[in-house]
This record gives C-alpha cells, sequence and structure tokens, in this order.
C-alpha cells in the first residue's frame, strides 16, 4: 500500500511541476507552496520558478527533483530494516554440538546442569550469572574457575564436570546459550546478579542480598 501511495505522489508531483514549468501564473500565486501527499504524511515540494523548457535536459532535471522528494533516503531505510532477532531466533541459529574452546564448554555444561528443565530465557539468565562472577573481581576470572570453584555450584563434584548427553537437544540449546551469553547478545540481568537458587530452598545468604527476579524456578540477587 505504501508504495502504491509514494507511486501516486511521485506521478502527481511531476504533473504539478510540468504544469507549472508550462504556464506563467500570476506573481502572487508564485510564492504559494503546493502539497503533495506520500505515504501518510505530506511533502512539500518548493514553489516553482517560471522554467524554461527549451532548456536542454529541463524535463529531466525536474523528474530527478521530484525522485529525491519521494523516494526514501539512507536514515528511512535503515528505520525500515528489521528488528534485531529474539532470543528463540538467536537459539535456533546458533544451536550445535560442538563448542569453539573450554570456556565456553564450560559454561554450556553450567546451563546445561544447572537449568537444563528451565526455559530459554532462565537458562541464559545462568549463564549470565558467571559471566557477572567472572568480570566482578570478586571471584575467578575465568568461566571454569568460576564454576568449579568449592561449593557454588552443586553439579561439581571434586571439582570435575560430569559428562553431558551431547546427543541431546538440551546440549544444543545449552551451547547456543553459552554464545549467546558470551558474545552479549542478549541481555536479560543487570550486571551485579551475581547469586541465585532454587524457589524450592531457602538458603541464609539470601536474606542477606536484594532479590531481582525470579525467571521459572530460579531466584536471582545481587
Amino acid at each position: 500500500m505504501n508504495r502504491i501511495t509514494r507511486a501516486a505522489g511521485f506521478a502527481a508531483a511531476v504533473v504539478a511541476l510540468v504544469a507549472a514549468a508550462s504556464y506563467s501564473e500570476p506573481a502572487s500565486a508564485v510564492d504559494r507552496t503546493p502539497m503533495v501527499a506520500a505515504d501518510a504524511a505530506s511533502v512539500a515540494l518548493p514553489a516553482p520558478a517560471k522554467a524554461d523548457m527549451s532548456e536542454p535536459n529541463a524535463f529531466a532535471k525536474m523528474w530527478s527533483a521530484v525522485s529525491a522528494l519521494v523516494t526514501p533516503g539512507p536514515a528511512a531505510a535503515q528505520s525500515a530494516a528489521p528488528a534485531r532477532r529474539n532470543l528463540d531466533e538467536l537459539v535456533a541459529a546458533y544451536e550445535g554440538t560442538s563448542v569453539a574452546d573450554r570456556e565456553q564448554e564450560c559454561l554450556a555444561k553450567a546451563v546445561y546442569f544447572e537449568a537444563r528443565g528451565e526455559s530459554i530465557e532462565g537458562q541464559l539468565a545462568v549463564a549470565e550469572v558467571v559471566m557477572n562472577r567472572a568480570a566482578s573481581g570478586r571471584y575467578p576470572t575465568t568461566l571454569c574457575a568460576v564454576i568449579t570453584q568449592k561449593a557454588q555450584f552443586s553439579f561439581i563434584r571434586n571439582g570435575r564436570f560430569p559428562e553431558a548427553n551431547r546427543a541431546s537437544d538440551a546440549w544444543r540449546r545449552a551451547v547456543a546459550i553459552s554464545q549467546i551469553a558470551r558474545a552479549k547478545l542478549v541481555a536479560s540481568l543487570p550486571s551485579d546478579v551475581l547469586w541465585y537458587h532454587a524457589t524450592y530452598v531457602s538458603p541464609k545468604w539470601g536474606k542477606r542480598l536484594t532479590r531481582q527476579s525470579q525467571i521459572g524456578l530460579h531466584i536471582f540477587y545481587s
């Protein structure tokens, strides 16, 4: 529909300019600014001068001027660009069975063992807590060291990771979430959120912290 409206505005503008160039208007009318509808708004055309149609390329020059008025520029084209893909689309794009390096593997395993039964938003939040800890200065600086730190993540035994089922859909999603979190393509938690626990437990340390949000079965704190 926009294309049809824009085309109609284009044709009307050409007709208006040709008519103005071909016939001399009274001096009092030259100062008026004709309006040509384009889309839902109106485009103001400058008052036409008394053009000499015998001048070489006169019509081509007017056609070019009208085109510039009704054709969207770079800013309009940019505003019409598709919105950034949502989390579902990103997971579908990045899911897989292999990881780029050990850091991503550690993060993917944390997501898999801590939150594979949660929504992808809940899985991303767990990954972000690990990322936040590594950047906080209060915990180890690598993702693997954050996750294997003693008494921090219950699935860790003697500083070691259990083995994930790499043929499962849950692992493929965890790989995608780990990549999205590391690349910071989507943010769901503030950077000072460093702790969480399941809703079915009530640790004493939770009372000393500021509750930020609950996503699925996890409550997050800063």
